[in-house]
């Protein structure tokens, strides 16, 4: 198949998981994309500026739903932490470090979905540090930072309206910021752009197809669905690896 229509329908998988979930265009969109890229390094910038795109939207239209005292101390958290993790990149093993990733997606998904009723993740510094650490290693290291943000709001937050206004603003504003680290170290390049020209319309018609499944969702199911799909998206890492 050719390169632009596979990254074209990728991108729409990607966008409708995206905006039915909260999260994870990176967790799909990674499991094909560096075997289309020239390098791991590209695949993680044109993955963020595709999802860039799309929490622009979404983050304007949830914008009144953000509590910006708890969002800040994390966000400035995941980019001191993603910006070390993108700066040791070359440096690492990907393929051991994605099956890793993989089981610990499992793991956290089965853990959350039995216990979800005895935890609820306080909005303090200490907890607002640790979800910005451990997803500034996974947007850096693997253009997967949503994850440990989704478990800390969607068990912190009240409602799926005021998880979708922290998850977007969250992912939005962390990948600018590592889209702009990422430039700095050579990773946005003109394929990068011009894979994004041939990717941003899938993006668009995914994400209008997730939005009119995100709002026939209840509230009380939706918890479950977010870490059914946490394990689904482990598996994926770990066989795709």
């Amino acid at each position: 198949m050719n390169t632009a229509i596979l990254l074209f329908l990728l991108c729409i998988i990607s966008s409708f998981v995206f905006r039915t979930t909260g999260f994870g265009f990176g967790i799909v969109i990674m499991t094909v994309l560096p075997s289309l890229m020239p390098s791991y390094g590209e695949a993680t910038a044109l993955s963020g500026l595709l999802a860039m795109s799309m929490s622009v939207v979404v983050a304007f239209r949830t914008r009144k739903f953000v509590t910006w005292r708890r969002l800040l101390p994390m966000l400035v958290t995941f980019g001191i932490i993603s910006a070390i993790a993108i700066f040791t990149l070359k440096r690492l093993d990907d393929v051991v470090l994605r099956k890793i990733l993989g089981v610990i997606l499992v793991l956290i998904s089965i853990y959350f979905t039995f216990f979800s009723g005895k935890i609820h993740l306080k909005t303090t510094l200490p907890y607002q540090i640790g979800a910005g650490t451990i997803s500034g290693f996974m947007g850096g290291f693997f253009g997967m930072q949503g994850p440990p943000a989704v478990l800390y709001f969607v068990s912190s937050e009240p409602d799926k309206d005021h998880y979708l206004a922290m998850m977007q603003h969250y992912l939005l504003l962390g990948n600018i910021m590592m889209t702009c680290v990422r430039w700095k170290h050579g990773f946005v390049t003109p394929t990068v752009g011009l894979s994004y020209l041939y990717g941003i319309g899938g993006v668009i018609i995914g994400a209008n197809l997730g939005s009119w499944v995100f709002k026939r969702i209840p509230n009380k199911y939706f918890k479950y669905v977010v870490y059914g799909y946490i394990a689904v998206a482990g598996i994926i890492i770990f066989v795709s690896a």
